[in-house]
């Protein structure tokens, strides 16, 4: 059953209410509302979505499934279906979704999840977890042509840019605020000596995006790597977590000065092809 199920679901199956009862009060088996338990094991979210009376949803079914999210915990997102009764549930007050549909099992699918962040959350939020879902194959082509039907015409374009080389969010984030600066970049680019960069803008201007895993031994390779692309006559600009999501407008003002430089283009210092 997935984990979960309604008492008439247990009954079927032959559980008795005292064998339900017994499960309860050895932790097996968590009374989550009236008439529906989960296993022990059911994750904590999906388990609250359901004492609200609804599925979890949207980003929190997004992280859920392994998409990447900006802020996973920012808020408890409930899927009722148009006419759901809302229950009280420790004091915790979700973000309520009344889309159609039906999800029986406590969660919407990933594509469902995606779709929904558009409309709550952004295009932003919505592109990088698309992103996320190809890069990591929890969507596919089917899921793709699906999201395109479903998105309003205006945002197919989101979903046509979407690709799966991306290897974070933050590149993912990066890559459509470019986009809609009209700045063309390569992403994933192999040079020698040096490795594979996030990404090159022109010939030689090169941006990295570090997320929150880049301190220590890390952020010496990193740097090791900047030191090397300098020699080879690369310009390296990298950028943390924090800068790329909460300071955006001065990378993005450092980017277009670099390119307003000519930071980006050949000065004809010999360097390797990659």
């Amino acid at each position: 059953m997935g984990g979960i199920a309604r008492t008439s679901e247990l009954r079927v199956a032959g559980v008795s209410e005292g064998a339900i009862a017994d499960a309860v009060a050895d932790g097996v088996l968590v009374r989550v509302r009236r008439g529906t338990y989960a296993s022990a094991e059911t994750p904590a979210l999906l388990r609250h979505a359901l004492a609200h009376g609804g599925a979890l949803c949207c980003a929190s079914a997004a992280a859920h499934h392994g998409l990447w999210v900006l802020d996973p915990e920012a808020a408890l997102h409930v899927w009722l279906g148009p006419n759901g009764r809302a229950h009280a549930a420790d004091g915790c007050r979700p973000r309520v979704h009344r889309d159609e549909g039906r999800h029986p099992r406590g969660i919407v699918s990933p594509r469902v999840a995606v779709r929904q962040m558009l409309d709550c959350i952004g295009a932003e939020a919505f592109f990088c977890a698309l992103e996320s879902g190809l890069r990591h194959r929890i969507l596919g082509a089917a899921d793709v042509a699906w999201l395109r039907e479903h998105v309003p015409r205006t945002h197919r374009w989101l979903v046509d840019l979407a690709r799966k080389d991306a290897d974070s969010g933050l590149e993912s984030l990066i890559r459509l605020r470019l986009h809609l600066l009209g700045i063309e970049v390569r992403t994933q680019v192999r040079i020698g000596g040096v490795g594979v960069v996030d990404f090159v803008v022109g010939d030689r201007l090169i941006l990295e995006a570090d997320g929150s895993t880049h301190g220590g031994d890390h952020r010496h390779r990193d740097l090791v790597r900047d030191a090397v692309a300098t020699v080879l006559g690369f310009v390296t600009l990298r950028y943390d977590y924090a800068l790329i999501v909460h300071d955006w407008p001065l990378v993005e003002d450092a980017i277009l000065s670099a390119l307003g430089r000519g930071l980006h283009r050949s000065s004809g210092i010999p360097r390797r092809p990659f």
